[in-house]
């Protein structure tokens, strides 16, 4: 192992330790200590996955990153290459320009947002009036949730970016005892987030809640396509076509593929028979349309009991139940369900069976791809199938929906009182 990469993860856990004390979250000396220790296994566990390998890397990240070192480092942003959006692909090329591995470069930019991950968690339990003793909690629960730190240390894979940012947004949009609301610094992080991921569309429409919620004026929303034009300039002034840039997940729609599930724990893993996947696919399209406008409808006729905590349910409900109907999902789309439904746990304890099921659903669809699983033909192990995951987050979605129910009947109750 190369030794500036221990170096660089010794940095990220000093970073890590730096914010859980600058949140007051850490506490007494004793306690700087105990978490300086959780730090260091979150980080070690993480370390031990690193010389590994996998086929999105062989295939996909390893290739990119040799195309811009043989084109010039970010100088290869003129051209076309990959389908991931062009703000990791700026990562990408800075690693072309590094003689340490690029596997382990693209592992520690991932880690570092899981640390980055773990902190928006920590506010999000802040802005809902938590103790700094359940805001540290919520943080290492994060840093220890094995689907992000799977998907970091073993996969590689870019999620704890878009989904730390969509969340930090989200966190910013509230307001504490000690601050209000910051919708412009809120705006900038959804647009960083999409553009990273196209995946943010799963939790965007809660910016739709918060407009009314919180009474946002309307023109906060333009802020958004400009924050995202700031982020792709880079590539375009280097050579790369405005259009190109602009249309670079309309494009990606083409590459969708055409089966109705891709190792997903969705509604399509029972319907994977279906003799016509077309017509599914667009009725569950519609059906995860449907979904989406009556929770948010559900959430503008009860904005006047809207608790912030409250309202993470409803924004774990949107990053659950529009990848669990829509078609062509793939195994790591429930990734900002895995963390937004840990968030609820910590707030709301009995919310810990959600947080279970839809983290079950997830890693059975990890493990099933970490063993080659799913590709098989004449499969025999009736555990690694992805249809027992989409029980687990359906499970999930109902008792979150369950515990708004009976939130907002408890508070018409304590009206009636009063």
């Amino acid at each position: 192992m190369d030794y500036r990469v221990i170096i660089l993860l010794v940095l990220e856990g000093v970073f890590a330790l730096w914010l859980l004390w600058r949140s007051g979250c850490a506490g007494s000396v004793r306690n700087l200590l105990r978490c300086a220790l959780l730090i260091a296994l979150a980080l070690f566990i993480r370390l031990t996955y690193f010389d590994r390998e996998n086929t999105d890397y062989q295939w996909f990240l390893k290739v990119w990153v040799d195309f811009y070192r043989t084109h010039g480092g970010f100088l290869g942003l003129s051209e076309s290459i990959g389908n991931y959006n062009i703000p990791y692909l700026y990562f990408l090329a800075l690693f072309s320009l590094s003689s340490i591995r690029d596997l382990y470069l693209i592992k520690l930019l991932s880690i570092f947002f899981d640390i980055v991950l773990a902190y928006t968690g920590l506010l999000l339990v802040r802005r809902c009036g938590g103790s700094h003793l359940r805001a540290a909690i919520c943080f290492f629960v994060i840093l220890f949730l094995p689907t992000v730190l799977l998907n970091s240390a073993c996969w590689g894979q870019c999620d704890s970016i878009y989904v730390s940012f969509a969340l930090l947004g989200i966190a910013l949009a509230l307001p504490s005892q000690e601050t209000k609301g910051h919708p412009l610094l809120s705006m900038i992080c959804i647009a960083v987030s999409f553009g990273f991921k196209l995946q943010a569309v799963f939790l965007m429409p809660i910016w739709l809640l918060l407009w009314v919620w919180q009474k946002y004026k309307w023109y906060w929303f333009a802020v958004f396509p400009l924050a995202y034009l700031v982020l792709i300039l880079p590539a375009v002034l280097l050579g790369r076509p405005l259009a190109d840039a602009v249309m670079l997940y309309i494009d990606q729609a083409d590459t969708v593929g055409s089966a109705l599930n891709y190792n997903a724990p969705s509604l399509t893993a029972l319907l994977q028979n279906s003799s016509s996947p077309e017509s599914v696919s667009r009725v569950l399209i519609i059906c995860a349309f449907a979904a989406t406008s009556l929770i948010l409808l559900i959430g503008i006729f009860l904005r006047d009991r809207l608790a912030t905590k409250l309202f993470l349910c409803f924004a774990a409900l949107f990053v659950l139940v529009i990848p669990f109907l829509l078609p062509h999902m793939h195994d790591r789309y429930f990734y900002a369900g895995d963390v937004l439904t840990s968030v609820l746990a910590v707030c709301f304890p009995w919310l810990s069976v959600s947080a279970l099921l839809t983290e079950f659903g997830s890693y059975i669809c990890y493990l099933a791809y970490f063993t080659g699983y799913y590709r098989r033909i004449g499969k025999s192990n009736i555990f690694l199938t992805n249809d027992k995951g989409a029980f687990a987050v359906l499970l999930s979605i109902l008792l979150i929906s369950l515990h708004i129910v009976c939130s907002v009947h408890s508070a018409k109750n304590s009206e009636k009182r009063s």
